[in-house]
Protein backbone atom coordinates (compact mmCIF):
# COMPACT_ATOMS: atom_id res chain seq x y z
CA UNK A 1 0.00 0.00 0.00
CA UNK A 2 1.29 3.44 -0.87
CA UNK A 3 1.06 6.37 1.58
CA UNK A 4 1.39 8.91 -1.17
CA UNK A 5 4.25 10.75 -2.62
CA UNK A 6 7.05 11.93 -0.34
CA UNK A 7 6.73 15.54 -1.52
CA UNK A 8 2.98 15.65 -1.10
CA UNK A 9 2.26 18.21 1.74
CA UNK A 10 -1.02 16.49 2.48
CA UNK A 11 0.42 13.11 2.95
CA UNK A 12 1.67 11.63 6.18
CA UNK A 13 5.41 12.08 6.69
CA UNK A 14 7.35 8.89 6.61
CA UNK A 15 8.51 7.50 9.92
CA UNK A 16 5.93 9.36 12.00
CA UNK A 17 3.61 7.37 14.19
CA UNK A 18 -0.14 7.79 13.97
CA UNK A 19 -1.45 10.78 15.88
CA UNK A 20 -0.65 13.76 13.66
CA UNK A 21 0.65 16.81 15.52
CA UNK A 22 1.60 14.90 18.68
CA UNK A 23 5.24 15.27 19.74
CA UNK A 24 7.18 12.09 20.27
CA UNK A 25 7.67 11.01 23.87
CA UNK A 26 4.71 13.07 25.13
CA UNK A 27 1.79 11.50 26.90
CA UNK A 28 -1.56 11.68 25.17
CA UNK A 29 -3.53 14.81 25.90
CA UNK A 30 -0.49 17.13 26.19
CA UNK A 31 -1.50 20.74 25.64
CA UNK A 32 -5.16 20.06 26.15
CA UNK A 33 -7.28 20.26 29.32
CA UNK A 34 -7.37 16.99 31.16
CA UNK A 35 -10.72 15.33 31.53
CA UNK A 36 -12.42 15.70 34.90
CA UNK A 37 -12.37 12.58 37.09
CA UNK A 38 -15.31 10.29 36.78
CA UNK A 39 -18.09 10.97 39.25
CA UNK A 40 -17.23 14.71 39.76
CA UNK A 41 -19.57 17.04 37.87
CA UNK A 42 -17.78 19.78 35.92
CA UNK A 43 -17.92 23.28 37.44
CA UNK A 44 -19.07 26.10 35.23
CA UNK A 45 -19.10 29.84 35.81
CA UNK A 46 -18.16 31.56 39.04
CA UNK A 47 -18.03 29.88 42.45
CA UNK A 48 -21.35 29.80 44.22
CA UNK A 49 -21.78 32.35 46.98
CA UNK A 50 -22.79 31.17 50.46
CA UNK A 51 -26.49 31.53 51.30
CA UNK A 52 -27.51 34.93 52.56
CA UNK A 53 -28.79 34.92 56.11
CA UNK A 54 -32.01 36.73 56.85
CA UNK A 55 -31.62 39.72 59.17
CA UNK A 56 -33.05 39.49 62.64
CA UNK A 57 -36.65 40.52 63.05
CA UNK A 58 -39.80 39.72 64.93
CA UNK A 59 -41.72 36.53 64.28
CA UNK A 60 -43.61 36.69 61.00
CA UNK A 61 -41.48 39.60 59.76
CA UNK A 62 -37.98 38.33 58.77
CA UNK A 63 -36.99 41.88 57.85
CA UNK A 64 -39.62 43.73 59.88
CA UNK A 65 -42.68 45.52 58.51
CA UNK A 66 -41.88 48.14 55.90
CA UNK A 67 -44.75 50.43 56.90
CA UNK A 68 -46.05 51.58 60.27
CA UNK A 69 -49.23 49.68 61.25
CA UNK A 70 -52.48 51.58 60.74
CA UNK A 71 -53.53 51.60 64.40
CA UNK A 72 -50.17 53.07 65.38
CA UNK A 73 -50.51 55.75 62.72
CA UNK A 74 -53.95 56.69 64.06
CA UNK A 75 -52.63 56.80 67.64
CA UNK A 76 -49.75 58.98 66.50
CA UNK A 77 -52.07 61.50 64.87
CA UNK A 78 -54.30 61.57 67.97
CA UNK A 79 -51.27 62.22 70.18
CA UNK A 80 -50.18 65.17 68.02
CA UNK A 81 -53.68 66.67 68.05
CA UNK A 82 -54.04 66.14 71.79
CA UNK A 83 -50.64 67.72 72.45
CA UNK A 84 -51.62 70.77 70.41
CA UNK A 85 -54.85 71.17 72.36
CA UNK A 86 -52.98 70.78 75.65
CA UNK A 87 -50.53 73.51 74.69
CA UNK A 88 -53.38 75.88 73.76
CA UNK A 89 -55.22 75.16 77.04
CA UNK A 90 -52.02 75.61 79.04
CA UNK A 91 -51.32 78.99 77.45
CA UNK A 92 -54.87 80.22 78.04
CA UNK A 93 -54.84 78.91 81.61
CA UNK A 94 -51.48 80.53 82.31
CA UNK A 95 -52.69 83.91 81.08
CA UNK A 96 -55.87 83.64 83.15
CA UNK A 97 -54.00 82.65 86.31
CA UNK A 98 -51.53 85.49 85.91
CA UNK A 99 -54.33 88.03 85.42
CA UNK A 100 -56.26 86.71 88.43
CA UNK A 101 -53.22 86.82 90.70
CA UNK A 102 -52.58 90.46 89.82
CA UNK A 103 -56.19 91.44 90.37
CA UNK A 104 -56.39 89.83 93.83
CA UNK A 105 -53.42 90.66 96.03
CA UNK A 106 -53.57 88.20 98.91
CA UNK A 107 -51.69 85.22 100.23
CA UNK A 108 -54.50 82.81 99.33
CA UNK A 109 -54.64 84.12 95.78
CA UNK A 110 -50.87 83.79 95.47
CA UNK A 111 -51.01 80.18 96.68
CA UNK A 112 -53.77 79.29 94.24
CA UNK A 113 -51.87 80.96 91.43
CA UNK A 114 -48.77 78.92 92.27
CA UNK A 115 -50.79 75.70 92.22
CA UNK A 116 -52.34 76.74 88.91
CA UNK A 117 -48.93 77.35 87.36
CA UNK A 118 -47.78 73.91 88.54
CA UNK A 119 -50.76 72.33 86.79
CA UNK A 120 -50.00 74.35 83.66
CA UNK A 121 -46.41 73.11 83.74
CA UNK A 122 -47.57 69.49 84.10
CA UNK A 123 -49.95 69.98 81.17
CA UNK A 124 -47.14 71.35 79.00
CA UNK A 125 -44.85 68.52 80.09
CA UNK A 126 -47.49 65.97 79.13
CA UNK A 127 -47.95 67.68 75.76
CA UNK A 128 -44.21 67.66 75.12
CA UNK A 129 -44.02 63.97 76.00
CA UNK A 130 -46.84 63.18 73.57
CA UNK A 131 -45.08 65.04 70.74
CA UNK A 132 -41.75 63.37 71.52
CA UNK A 133 -43.25 59.89 71.53
CA UNK A 134 -45.22 60.52 68.35
CA UNK A 135 -42.09 61.66 66.52
CA UNK A 136 -40.11 58.67 67.78
CA UNK A 137 -42.68 56.16 66.51
CA UNK A 138 -40.82 56.03 63.19
CA UNK A 139 -37.29 55.46 64.55
CA UNK A 140 -37.64 54.42 68.19
CA UNK A 141 -37.28 50.98 69.71
CA UNK A 142 -38.66 49.09 72.66
CA UNK A 143 -38.03 51.97 75.10
CA UNK A 144 -40.36 54.25 73.10
CA UNK A 145 -43.01 51.54 73.15
CA UNK A 146 -42.75 51.19 76.95
CA UNK A 147 -42.92 54.96 77.48
CA UNK A 148 -45.99 55.16 75.25
CA UNK A 149 -47.70 52.43 77.28
CA UNK A 150 -46.96 54.44 80.45
CA UNK A 151 -48.27 57.59 78.74
CA UNK A 152 -51.53 55.84 77.79
CA UNK A 153 -51.88 54.33 81.28
CA UNK A 154 -51.56 57.76 82.90
CA UNK A 155 -54.24 59.05 80.56
CA UNK A 156 -56.53 56.19 81.53
CA UNK A 157 -55.94 56.92 85.22
CA UNK A 158 -56.78 60.58 84.60
CA UNK A 159 -60.03 59.59 82.95
CA UNK A 160 -60.95 57.33 85.83
CA UNK A 161 -60.08 60.17 88.22
CA UNK A 162 -62.58 62.42 86.48
CA UNK A 163 -65.30 59.84 87.07
CA UNK A 164 -64.25 59.34 90.68
CA UNK A 165 -64.53 63.05 91.42
CA UNK A 166 -68.30 62.80 91.10
CA UNK A 167 -68.57 66.12 89.27
CA UNK A 168 -70.77 66.26 86.20
CA UNK A 169 -68.31 68.53 84.44
CA UNK A 170 -65.61 65.86 84.67
CA UNK A 171 -67.62 63.16 82.89
CA UNK A 172 -67.02 64.39 79.31
CA UNK A 173 -63.30 64.80 79.98
CA UNK A 174 -63.18 61.35 81.55
CA UNK A 175 -64.85 59.76 78.55
CA UNK A 176 -62.46 61.49 76.15
CA UNK A 177 -59.41 60.52 78.22
CA UNK A 178 -60.52 56.90 78.42
CA UNK A 179 -61.17 56.71 74.68
CA UNK A 180 -57.87 58.30 73.66
CA UNK A 181 -55.87 56.37 76.23
CA UNK A 182 -57.51 53.12 75.15
CA UNK A 183 -56.66 53.68 71.49
CA UNK A 184 -53.03 54.52 72.26
CA UNK A 185 -52.66 51.56 74.61
CA UNK A 186 -54.25 49.17 72.10
CA UNK A 187 -51.83 50.33 69.41
CA UNK A 188 -48.85 49.41 71.62
CA UNK A 189 -49.79 45.97 72.98
CA UNK A 190 -50.40 44.01 69.76
CA UNK A 191 -48.02 41.86 67.70
CA UNK A 192 -47.76 44.43 64.90
CA UNK A 193 -46.40 47.03 67.32
CA UNK A 194 -43.90 44.50 68.64
CA UNK A 195 -42.72 43.71 65.11
CA UNK A 196 -42.46 47.42 64.26
CA UNK A 197 -40.38 48.44 67.26
CA UNK A 198 -38.14 45.33 67.04
CA UNK A 199 -37.46 45.62 63.31
CA UNK A 200 -33.82 45.89 62.13
CA UNK A 201 -32.60 49.43 61.63
CA UNK A 202 -29.72 50.84 59.63
CA UNK A 203 -26.85 51.81 61.89
CA UNK A 204 -25.31 55.21 61.28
Amino acid sequence: MSFGEPNNPYGQPQGQQPGYGQPQGQQPGYGYPQQAPQGVPPQYGYPQAPPVQQPYGAAGYPQGPAKMPGLMTAARVIMFILAGLQIIVAIIAGIGIAAASEAVDSDAATGLAGLGFVLVFILLLFAGLGIFLGVKFSTGGTAIRVLTIIYASLMLLGGLGNFASGEATGVPGGVISLAIGGIILASMVNSQASAWFNRPRQQY
